[in-house]
């Protein structure tokens, strides 16, 4: 807003000034009230209006007190009548003017001239106070408008190269220098130097040719507290450090640390180079407030890098982990399909295919073979390779006393790997893990995997290939140990093919002799009886019968015995070779089993044994072959009158069972087989040892015998025993 004269009073006439006091008025900024001899106020400028807060036009006819605080009204009269009584200037002290106005200094004059009547002039002025107080608020102001700015910085950015060159281009306006610097301590995010210079500045970098020892040597020369110097020439400065900044032809210094006194980070350099230059306080402590924020900034922007560059080390290694979880898991999966394939092998060549072929696959090698040792002779024979491009070594036999530095280590059980000094001839430069196959009882042979000459392989690859190893170890001691039981097994059918074939011979041999004995027994029998009644005589008891009644007696026994022996061989040859004819017919059991029971009921009897059978209603009729069935339960009864002491019973029943079946079963108490005897008593040959109470003898074919004749009868024949009984179960389809 210009300024005008404004009339004060309407009731007066219009003040008319002279040109010169009209020109002087408006050259005047400051606040002007002018008062005529009456001490009418007749004049006021817009600059008075803003301080009275009130706008010239409206004053009308206010006074004095209406427009100024009492205390300024009375001094302001008093100080005008001083000026009219004296006509000298006076100068007056104002604390408040109107309101919650600053404090000013007001200047009255009297003004006298040719061409206008006498006036009182008063000026308005701010005070001292006041303007010291305007410019530190000015000041207070630039320095938050500072860190504002940089603080703004801080939050955009945390590279602090970056933060460097911004702040310092702050630092640079905000104290109009030539030059600001950063001397950085810590190589080498803060290392070197950061500069914001003014040209025909030289740069600083070309110019510091001491690199890290001079920004040392500032560091310690600050200690930690800002240096000032208002004029470098008086400065007391170490004499490198002096004659630095005197070839940049630095005038004025200032010199603040950044960063704690034990952890500097460096110091921040502003340079005057046109003239010297005193440095305010408020500038230093600006400065100041700028280093500390710059020394978190960086701090921060550290600690930032620390865990950015520690999240990046903690990706790695959990994808590393990763990793190496999901080659344990491929490893583990393949270390199964391997163990799983060697061990449903018995094939000691199989075996090592799987092994080489499964570890070539899954660890990528170039190349794999294993190999079997031959401790006797020494020796170690390549028996199986797998590689796509390496020449062939499968076949070739190694000397170990050739090789000791291998051999040695592989029969200590230990593996290893190594580099090909020189390069192999056939396979070129290569690294090799060689590993001993072997078990508790010894090394059967090695396992080496081939790949390139600068690879290694890892702990994981190592205990797979170590742990396929000992697989194959297993592998192959069951495969030689089924070998050696088949080898013992066929040596031992041989064996028992003999034993058959020598009984058979025999049999057939013993039969014609035996079957003329017979005949000639008969014969004596017919003779005996016709001279010595011998019917009548055997009639009667051992003791009263005749010598010859008893020998002819024992003879007949002994003959039928060793017929019923032989016959039972040649069964048993005939049943074992297939030769055994079945006729199978329809058979109803409640009319067929009496026959058979009733065969053995006086043996029985005579032995104080009770005989009894049932057969449930509801069996249906049997069809199968008649004379085998009836040897079976022949056998099975003769088996029970032999083994039953007196007063025990004999029982056979018959019931059906589901899905077509039949059982049968024997049963005969007061005897028991041991445990341990029972897997034993359907074997060639096998009798029970002291459980015959009649002395009978036998030669244990019987129930050999029973289950050769219900095998070929589809069914089976079980034995237990306990609780003071015995009892063989016969299960036959209908």
């Amino acid at each position: 807003m210009s300024q005008r004269s404004v009339p004060l009073s309407a009731s007066t006439t219009p003040f008319e000034m002279s040109p010169g006091l009209a020109d002087m008025l408006g050259a005047i900024s400051d606040p002007v009230l002018v008062q005529a001899v009456d001490r009418r106020w007749c004049y006021g400028n817009a600059a008075l209006g803003y301080l009275l807060g009130r706008w010239p036009e409206t004053w009308g006819k206010l006074a004095p007190d209406d427009l100024f605080e009492p205390p300024a009204a009375a001094s302001l009269a008093a100080a005008t009548t001083q000026v009219w009584t004296t006509g000298q200037p006076q100068t007056l002290t104002l604390e408040r003017v109107v309101g919650d106005r600053c404090p000013c200094q007001v200047r009255l004059i009297r003004w006298s001239a040719a061409a206008d009547p006498p006036y009182v002039i008063s000026i308005f002025q701010e005070s001292p106070a006041t303007t010291q107080a305007t410019a530190e608020s000015q000041r207070q102001s630039r320095r938050e408008r500072l860190l504002g700015t940089i603080a703004q910085y801080l939050l955009q950015s945390l590279n602090p190269q970056q933060l460097l060159e911004l702040s310092l281009q702050e630092l640079q306006r905000f104290l109009q220098v030539d030059g600001v610097v950063f001397y950085g301590l810590r190589a080498p995010r803060t290392g070197g130097l950061v500069e914001v210079v003014n040209d025909p500045w030289p740069r600083w970098s070309q110019a510091a040719t001491d690199g890290a020892p001079l920004r040392v040597a500032i560091a310690e020369y600050c200690q930690g507290l800002p240096q000032s110097f208002a004029d470098l020439t008086q400065a007391d400065l170490p004499a490198p450090l002096h004659h630095h900044w005197e070839t940049l032809g630095v005038q004025a210094l200032m010199l603040i640390p950044v960063g704690e006194t034990s952890r500097p980070l460096g110091v921040l350099c502003v340079h005057h180079w046109r003239s010297p230059r005193p440095w305010q306080r408020w500038e230093i402590e600006a400065l100041g407030d700028v280093a500390n924020q710059i020394g978190t900034a960086i701090d921060q922007a550290d600690l930032y890098e620390q865990v950015r560059r520690l999240n990046a080390e903690l990706e790695q290694q959990v994808n590393q982990r990763t990793r190496q979880l999901y080659q344990a898991l491929e490893f583990e999966a393949t270390l199964k399909r391997i163990t799983d394939r060697v061990r449903d092998s018995l094939d000691e060549t199989q075996i090592l295919q799987t092994a080489v072929e499964e570890l070539t696959g899954a660890l990528g090698a170039k190349g794999s073979n294993t190999a079997l040792y031959d401790l006797e002779q020494g020796t170690s024979t390549i028996y199986y390779e797998y590689n796509d491009s390496l020449p062939s070594y499968q076949g070739r036999v190694a000397q170990m006393e050739a090789f000791p530095e291998v051999y040695h280590q592989l029969l200590a059980g230990q593996y290893f790997q190594f580099c090909s000094r020189e390069p192999n001839p056939m396979r070129g430069p290569v690294s090799m893990l060689a590993c001993p196959i072997l078990d508790d009882r010894g090394v059967l042979g090695d396992l080496w995997l081939i790949n390139g000459s600068d690879y290694g392989f890892n702990d994981q690859e190592i205990r797979l290939v170590q742990q396929v190893s000992n697989q194959c170890a297993i592998a192959i001691r069951q495969a030689r140990l089924y070998q050696a039981a088949q080898s013992q097994v066929k040596e031992l059918e041989r064996l028992n093919q003999l034993k058959d074939d020598f009984l058979s011979t025999v049999s057939h041999e013993l039969r014609t002799p035996v079957t003329s004995m017979r005949v000639a027994l008969q014969l004596l029998g017919v003779t005996l009886n016709q001279e010595f009644d011998l019917n009548a005589e055997l009639q009667k008891t051992k003791a009263n019968q005749n010598r010859i009644a008893r020998y002819y007696q024992v003879l007949k026994e002994e003959c039928e015995r060793e017929i019923s022996l032989i016959n039972d061989l040649l069964d048993l040859q005939r049943l074992d070779g297939g030769n055994h004819p079945i006729h199978a017919q329809r058979i109803d059991l409640a009319t067929w089993l009496p026959g058979i029971i009733n065969s053995f009921q006086a043996r029985a009897q005579s032995r104080q044994q009770q005989l009894q059978y049932t057969v449930a209603t509801d069996v249906p009729p049997l069809v199968s072959d008649s004379p085998s069935l009836e040897r079976v339960f022949a056998e099975l009864l003769n088996n029970a009158c032999k083994y039953t002491p007196p007063g025990e019973k004999i029982h056979l029943s018959v019931t059906p069972l589901p899905e077509e079946h039949i059982q049968f079963q024997v049963i005969n108490s007061g005897v028991e087989i041991p445990p341990a005897e029972l897997p034993r008593i359907f074997d060639k040959f096998y009798r029970v040892p002291s459980a015959d109470p009649w002395k009978q003898g036998g030669t244990g074919l019987g129930l050999a015998l029973v289950q050769k004749l219900l095998w070929h009868l589809g069914g089976e024949v079980q034995a237990n025993s306990g609780q003071a009984q015995t009892c063989f179960t016969v299960t036959l389809p209908l």
